[in-house]
């Protein structure tokens, strides 16, 4: 086996290490590391929460000695090179007398990306970067799009037949995909500190919302609710989300023309409230993204419906995509389709993804990237609808 091959067998390792704190890392990354000693590895680590040792230092500790000469660190984000609450990872690395560091994804902030690389070599560390380096990046969407773009991911899912359908005529949409693929929508949701849906979704499926993994355990996520109309208040039969044991997750995104009463129902009921200043009964998204922002929710899960996704595509606020087809076709022009709104009369003049992943789960096939919009979208002004 040679030495690059090596490297990548040993950072998959580090990469199945950082995924043990999928989601409970926000606002930090996902790392993992490990040490390897004459081809075997005698430690590991990763970064459990935010305010916790970072995995570099987890690593170190759990060796509980200093490392044999020839000794590598692989782990899967370049090495902190500044002081913040557990101190930089280079400082540690270089008192360990860790001679050789491989590494995954290079750090996404503008002001840090390749200095701790530069400090270790320029101590005479041999430092590999780039091994794996995608798949060390996706650990991180939200991480990454927080520290390059300083506002939190907005990320929508879809389930769709080969024609691109989510429901028929008749509305029925249980089940388009298999388990496995909704099994993996909850995987993904509890990566996701948010999740959002639109109204019509709630008075329609009355969703929980929380996250069902295989092994039991059912979390919440902080429960968006985009209602500008406050109609799924209207009814005296409340939705779930409105009055489980999680509803203090739960928080309504709605205008001044829902009406105060509503709102104040709601908060006596325990409900969080955000009412964003709009001329119409449609939540501004760059609102939405600064509250977000000062709540420290670095990323948003929406899961519907259709009408609430295509608005985000409308305003080119849609950051990132999930598409999961199924191998099943409606040939339906009046079933539901998964979007709508635009009117591109070219091919260049259309939505795209880029940096595109491809999974399957059982029959079904996931497709999931990050949202490109091309320098002006051609909206259908005959679209009008109301959340």
């Amino acid at each position: 086996m040679t030495t690059e091959e090596t490297d990548e067998r040993f950072m998959c390792r580090a990469i199945e290490l950082a995924r043990k704190a999928w989601g409970r890392t926000h606002p930090n990354p996902l790392v993992g590391a490990l040490i390897v000693e004459d081809g075997r590895i005698v430690a590991e680590g990763f970064h459990a929460q935010d305010g916790g040792p970072h995995a570099e230092r987890v690593a170190l500790a759990n060796l509980g000695r200093a490392p044999k000469p020839g000794a590598t660190l692989y782990v899967t984000l370049e090495p902190c090179s500044t002081h913040g609450r557990t101190g930089a990872c280079c400082d540690a690395i270089r008192a360990a007398g860790l001679r050789r560091v491989v590494a995954g994804a290079t750090d996404p902030n503008p002001d840090h990306a390749g200095k701790g690389f530069d400090l270790l070599r320029a101590s005479g560390v041999d430092v590999v970067s780039g091994v794996r380096e995608g798949e060390c990046a996706d650990l991180n969407l939200i991480f990454n799009h927080w520290i390059a773009r300083q506002s939190p991911l907005l990320a929508a899912k879809v389930a769709v037949t080969l024609d691109g359908k989510i429901a028929c005529r008749t509305g029925v949409s249980k089940w388009i995909t298999g388990e496995p693929a909704r099994a993996d929508v909850h995987h993904w949701r509890r990566y996701f500190p948010g999740i959002a849906v639109g109204a019509m979704t709630i008075l329609k499926d009355n969703p929980r919302l929380t996250v069902r993994l295989a092994d039991g355990e059912e979390w919440c996520p902080r429960r968006f609710v985009f209602d500008g109309l406050l109609r799924t208040v209207s009814d005296k039969n409340l939705p779930l989300v409105y009055t489980d044991e999680h509803r203090e997750r739960t928080v309504v995104v709605t205008t001044p023309h829902g009406g105060m009463g509503y709102v104040r129902k709601l908060r006596d009921l325990g409900i969080n409230v955000w009412v964003l200043d709009t001329p119409t009964q449609r939540v501004n998204f760059d609102d939405f993204r600064n509250w977000c922002g000062a709540e420290k929710i670095g990323g948003v899960y929406f899961e519907g419906g259709a009408q609430l996704i295509s608005e985000l595509i409308r305003a080119k606020q849609l950051d990132y995509l999930f598409s999961y087809r199924a191998p099943v076709l409606f040939a339906d022009d009046k079933a539901k389709s998964a979007f709508g709104g635009l009117r591109p009369e070219r091919i260049e003049e259309a939505v795209r993804l880029a940096d595109v992943r491809h999974e399957t789960f059982g029959d079904d096939a996931l497709m999931r990237g990050r949202v490109v919009y091309p320098d002006k979208l051609h909206l259908d002004e005959t679209v009008f609808s109301l959340r």
